[in-house]
């Protein structure tokens, strides 16, 4: 070989070593721009709003790569939707290039649930707003704090502050009315348990105030009621009783104790 090499002149040799450099130079470039497909360009479809897997299949069918790089969360379109692509619909890029894709959660993700007793409505609607939660329907009772949160309701059952509740979800509020002009008698719980007074209370439209245990009382639902405040009955004048009067919306305090109170059977109350 090298005899070969050496008895041709040297010029000869010389010719040869350019010719073969620029051939293979020559290749180098050609193969190059057919390696990372130079000069081919494809346009991106756009799939904005499409199901992830049906977007998928149509990218990969014209070459795209494709890689889900984020995930967000809206009500507004299904779950696994394309929220966003880069690049963008139209954009012409080099044949195999990956399309990063943005897709809506299948699930809503979770939160707890605030307390907004107490809130007004505007307050409590603003809130429930920044927290990705939805204001369902508004109901009224009377009560002297006005257009104040009484009660937060999901699914039409209160809905303790804590509870873990899934964003998008519809939050429902019961509101005060105010102090209507109506007077009514003042009702009787004194003997019932506690749960069956609130519950008495709550159908005349009247809310319960302080509770204050007389004694140790452990178990204050099944606790009887031994005084409320207003009292039922009132003696402006001594020996004169008069049944006291209460406007809906207003509160009654109770006293409750584990040993039931032994009532006056002289001070009768008239059938309501």
């Amino acid at each position: 070989m090298f005899k070969f090499i050496t008895s041709k002149p040297l010029w000869v040799n010389i010719t040869v070593a350019v010719l073969s450099t620029a051939v293979v130079i020559l290749f180098f470039f050609v193969s190059l721009s057919w390696i990372t497909g130079h000069g081919k360009y494809d346009k991106v479809p756009e799939i904005i709003g499409q199901n992830v897997y049906a977007a998928k299949s149509t990218l990969e069918a014209q070459g795209f790569k494709v890689e889900v790089s984020d995930s967000v969360f809206t009500t507004t379109v299904p779950g696994l939707t394309i929220t966003k692509q880069i690049p963008e619909g139209g954009a012409l890029v080099k044949s195999g290039r990956t399309i990063y894709l943005t897709i809506n959660r299948s699930e809503a993700p979770k939160i707890e649930m605030p307390s907004l007793i107490g809130f007004s409505f505007k307050s409590a609607a603003l809130y429930l707003e920044g927290m990705g939660l939805k204001l369902g329907d508004t109901s009224y009772k009377p009560d002297f704090a006005r257009n104040a949160v009484l009660e937060q309701l999901f699914n039409k059952q209160p809905i303790k502050p804590g509870t873990q509740i899934a964003i998008g979800s519809t939050i429902s509020f019961v509101l005060g009315s105010g102090v209507t002009d109506s007077i009514m008698n003042m009702p009787d719980v004194v003997g019932l348990t506690l749960n069956v007074a609130k519950s008495k209370l709550a159908l005349m439209n009247l809310s319960v105030g302080s509770i204050v245990a007389m004694g140790d009382v452990s178990d204050s639902l099944n606790a009887y009621v031994v005084k409320q405040n207003p009292a039922i009955f009132n003696e402006a004048i001594a020996g004169q009783k008069s049944i006291n009067k209460i406007k809906p919306g207003n509160t009654v305090d109770l006293y409750i104790s584990t040993t039931a109170p032994v009532k006056d059977s002289s001070n009768t109350y008239p059938q309501q």
